[in-house]
């Protein structure tokens, strides 16, 4: 008997060891982790479980059966972070470069069955070099076997990709269809095609950074979420983001104690509006002192600036926030800030997490570049994902609420529940100037007359009572009393049930 424990325990030991002291070296002396300690880092101390260490690949072809290693080149199973089940498969670079094979992929898609059966979130941590080109279209059907999982697990249990070294080819896909992907900076990339392939095709020179680093992916293609500075700050930072997030689209929503009161009032933002309309402020400020103990986990935060998404929590409970930015272009919607408010509204609306709305918008970006961009369809996203969420939607104009974006915002139009503004808040067509001109053309000529046509359109429309008037706010209230009147509402819309017509699915404007 103690031959045959020994016997495991070798066999346990040759895998642990993945690709050799060699290959670990190396791998640490590119600044990186190995799969085992990312797991060990991620996850609730001596909680993890492995699945399958002893899986080898079956390919025979260019003498692959001279090659074999146990676990072939991913690391998975289950275990806690913070006591709550999570499922977590990790790419290991020391074994073929973590190349996809045949085995490889039913390793990673029994644990897409297991995390989609059980209702747990699933993290894979990708650091791979795609496709293992001897195993041909075996290894593209494994790619197609995950994806289908990808697929199918979309809105049902959220599923997170770290990229934390090499993505590249068809790896990259399956990271695209979860629901958030983070990076590490210098350390990790992702695309299609590498910089060999471009310089052949497009005559194109340019490093693996430039073309799909996580500079370019946190900026310009809105690909990641964020980046993170090394392997280790990445996980921890995993560790932070499941504790706001349920554990499927039938859990209740975690709630982590919070010792700062809800009745509170912070009379300093009373005085965070400026006097002149078009002098911005931080919205970043009011976030952070109307959630719980400023805990706000910005997603997306490098790109689209003037609108801000992020999770935080209201008397313990997750609640999305998404937020016009003043800051950034006066807080306008344009294509970009359109689809990455829309992608953040129909996460927090498939685990159904609440959405606070703050609103400072002075309208749509025009110009050239917007409408042949798409501005109309990509604009109409964000308007889509709010009418269709179910959730309960609390929304507070601050300040400027003009023309369609404010319809677009989470309007009482839009089925919002709660639909507060602070006294300083506009909501009309246009902003004053700009509509006395078109309204009194004629006068145009008399400065003086369309000085006060100016000042009688602004004492009609620049002021939130008119809205209120129609029923279309709740109530206007005061600015300090913010963070107790929204965690009041949220506790008023507990119960709230609301669905739509059924339908397979619907057709947003892709």
């Amino acid at each position: 008997m103690q031959e045959i424990l020994e016997k495991l325990d070798k066999r346990r030991g040759e895998a642990r060891a993945g690709g050799g002291k060699k290959r670990t070296d190396a791998q640490h002396g590119r600044g990186k982790l190995t799969a085992r300690e990312r797991i060990e880092l991620l996850l609730d101390e001596g909680s993890f479980e492995e699945f399958d260490m002893f899986v080898e690949h079956r390919c025979t072809d260019f003498a692959m059966e001279t090659q074999r290693i146990p676990g072939d080149g991913v690391v998975t199973g289950w275990g806690t972070v913070n006591g709550r089940t999570i499922y977590v498969f990790a790419k290991d670079f020391t074994v073929f470069g973590g190349s996809l094979s045949e085995a490889h992929a039913r390793k990673i898609t029994k644990l897409q069955d297991m995390a989609l059966r059980n209702r747990a979130p699933i993290i894979g941590l990708f650091d791979a070099g795609g496709a293992r080109i001897q195993e041909g279209v075996d290894a593209l059907g494994g790619y197609g076997e995950v994806f289908q999982r990808n697929v199918l697990a979309s809105g049902v249990i959220p599923q997170i990709s770290v990229i934390m070294g090499p993505c590249a080819g068809g790896d990259v896909y399956s990271p695209a269809m979860t629901d958030f992907i983070f990076m590490v900076r210098d350390t990790s990339y992702m695309f299609v095609t590498g910089p060999d392939v471009v310089k052949t095709v497009t005559n194109e020179t340019v490093t693996a950074e430039e073309l799909g680093g996580a500079s370019v992916h946190t900026t310009k293609s809105s690909i990641a979420d964020k980046g993170y500075d090394n392997d280790v700050e990445a996980l921890l930072q995993m560790r932070r983001l499941i504790d706001f997030l349920p554990s499927s689209n039938t859990a209740e929503l975690p709630v982590i104690p919070c010792l700062q009161s809800a009745e509170d009032s912070d009379e300093s933002l009373d005085t965070l509006i400026p006097a002149n309309p078009n002098q911005p402020y931080d919205m970043k400020e009011l976030i952070l002192k109307t959630v719980d103990d400023g805990d706000f986990f910005e997603i997306q935060e490098a790109h689209a600036r003037n609108i801000v998404t992020g999770l935080a929590r209201i008397k313990g409970r997750t609640v999305g926030v998404v937020a016009n930015q003043p800051m950034v272009l006066a807080g306008v919607l344009d294509s970009d800030a359109g689809r990455k408010g829309a992608r953040f509204v129909r996460f927090c609306d498939c685990f159904n997490i609440p959405i606070i709305s703050f609103v400072d918008v002075p309208g749509f970006l025009p110009g050239t570049a917007q409408e042949y961009g798409g501005l109309i369809k990509h604009g109409a996203k964000l308007l889509f994902a709010y009418a269709e969420a179910t959730v309960p939607k609390i929304t507070l104009i601050t300040r400027k609420a003009y023309g369609g974006a404010y319809v677009v915002m989470a309007s009482k139009h839009l089925r919002g529940d709660i639909n507060y503004a602070w006294p300083t808040a506009e909501i009309a067509v246009m902003g004053s100037r700009g509509a006395a001109e078109i309204i009194y053309r004629a006068e145009l000529e008399d400065k003086q007359k369309i000085a006060a046509r100016v000042k009688d359109y602004e004492a009609r429309f620049a002021n939130p009572f008119v809205a209120a008037e129609r029923g279309f706010l709740d109530d206007v209230i005061m600015p300090h009393s913010t963070r107790r009147r929204i965690a009041r509402a949220l506790d008023m819309l507990k119960g709230k049930e609301l669905a739509n017509p059924w339908k397979k699915h619907d057709n947003i404007p892709l």
